[in-house]
């Protein structure tokens, strides 16, 4: 446990962890998951205050263009540049007071001596009065903002307007507001394992609940029995298995495989797996996941831009790196960490691996591309590019009604594109682009 300073009253050094965590996500476009793992002083608090601090992050990213909108209204000019670590502590601040109605003398006195540390030790007195202003008639005018418009980056609003119309994108960014259930993938018998943990079966298959404590303590956990998987992220390894079942032993290549979950899919079914990836600690996350669950794959590192099979094989499941646009409802630091120049970048690295996961098909070899990604620069601008390139492939209509999902997420050409917004009515689903491409005999 952290060793608070005497001085210190108590819950200031979680409020200080959350801070520092915010500018380090804001300013190094790192992960909340990459920032924590690397905070010692974050990793030395009890599990309570860990939580905290990333329910704290989390809803303050979830927000931060609501926030800054409404800490604007407050201030007679803006903050300089310099007092960047003043603009956190509000930040925290108003999280604090409107999402999580914390009391308004907790909230003041922490953040004005968290200011008094910084090297604004000056602005104290303004913490004190736009936080406590706020806490008066902030949370109407709060609440009265364009939350759709203000927490979404205005490059990915423009995407989305332009890919999906007005209506689909402000729908797609008022998802995002939300905290999203978990999801699970079980090997058998859903509906028994939906009873023993008290979840709701749907339609695609999956399990949806909202947990109280660690997934680790859940039963069926250690036995194997389930892993967590949005119900989107599942989508891809069932579309490949219904388009390969007329085969008796599948032999899959499943590409960028860790940390492994479509794997885990893919080899409960029955089918001989050769798992990829070039990044050898995620691989020991997927055989350790494979462990847990019983499950045996052949795992291989290696680039998959380049890589070729030993043995023939029947299926390719490619689910590229991509921008994860499509997962900001669990990582809403995505907002704030992505930029458009990241797009054009990670569409040369998807189109290369798909041209090299064509050349492995066999004749009747089928091949899935996924992308957790709300794009279409990464999704049907990558299918159009290998359709022009390679003229003896073709693209499979997936019905997504053979899926559980309703015909709206089948795209013109024939594609799934899921989004936040589908199944509302069961929590949401992350966002997902896939394609079935097949290589005729």
């Amino acid at each position: 446990m952290a060793r608070r300073r005497t001085e210190d009253p108590p819950g200031i050094i979680t409020r200080e962890n959350a801070i520092k965590v915010l500018n380090q996500i804001l300013s190094s476009r790192r992960s909340l998951e990459e920032v924590i793992n690397l905070n010692s002083s974050y990793q030395q608090m009890e599990p309570r205050d860990r939580a905290f601090v990333r329910l704290l992050v989390a809803m303050t990213l979830r927000r931060l263009g609501q926030i800054d909108a409404l800490i604007r209204s407050y201030l007679k000019r803006p903050l300089p540049k310099k007092a960047q670590a003043v603009r956190d502590i509000l930040r925290i601040g108003v999280a604090q007071l409107i999402l999580l109605e914390t009391p308004t003398h907790a909230v003041v006195d922490t953040s004005v001596r968290l200011c008094g540390k910084t090297r604004n030790p000056g602005q104290k007195g303004l913490v004190n009065a736009v936080l406590r202003k706020i806490s008066l008639d902030g949370g109407e005018k709060f609440y009265a903002l364009d939350s759709a418009l203000l927490n979404t980056p205005k490059w990915l609003w423009n995407n989305w307007q332009n890919s999906y119309g007005e209506k689909l994108c402000r729908a797609i960014a008022n998802a995002h507001l939300q905290l999203p259930p978990l999801n699970l993938t079980v090997k058998s018998d859903p509906e028994r394992w939906a009873r023993n943990l008290n979840a709701k079966l749907l339609p695609t298959g999956s399990l949806s609940f909202k947990p109280n404590g660690k997934v680790e303590s859940l039963p069926g956990y250690d036995d194997g029995k389930w892993w967590v998987q949005d119900t989107a992220a599942a989508l891809p390894a069932r579309i490949l298995l219904a388009a390969t079942k007329h085969k008796k032993r599948l032999r899959i290549l499943d590409l960028c495989a860790a940390p492994g979950g479509k794997t885990a899919q893919l080899a409960s079914s029955g089918a001989l797996v050769t798992a990829v990836d070039q990044s050898k600690k995620r691989l020991n996350v997927l055989r350790e996941n494979l462990g847990r669950l019983n499950l045996t794959a052949t795992v291989i590192t290696a680039d998959a831009a380049n890589f070729s099979p030993p043995n023939t094989i029947d299926g390719i499941l490619l689910d590229a790196p991509c921008s994860a646009t499509g997962t900001i409802r669990r990582h809403p630091e995505i907002l704030r960490i992505k930029r458009p120049d990241d797009v054009s970048r990670l569409f040369k690295k998807q189109a290369g691996l798909l041209i090299n996961a064509v050349d492995q098909l066999l004749p009747g070899g089928i091949l899935v591309y996924s992308v957790c990604s709300l794009l279409s620069e990464e999704g049907v601008h990558v299918i159009e590019d290998i359709l022009e390139k390679r003229g003896d492939i073709k693209r499979l209509v997936i019905d997504p009604e053979n899926f559980g999902l309703p015909q709206s997420l089948q795209t013109k050409d024939g594609d799934i594109q899921s989004l936040p917004c589908h199944l509302e009515e069961h929590g949401g689903m992350d966002g997902f682009f896939i394609s079935c491409l097949h290589l005729p005999n």
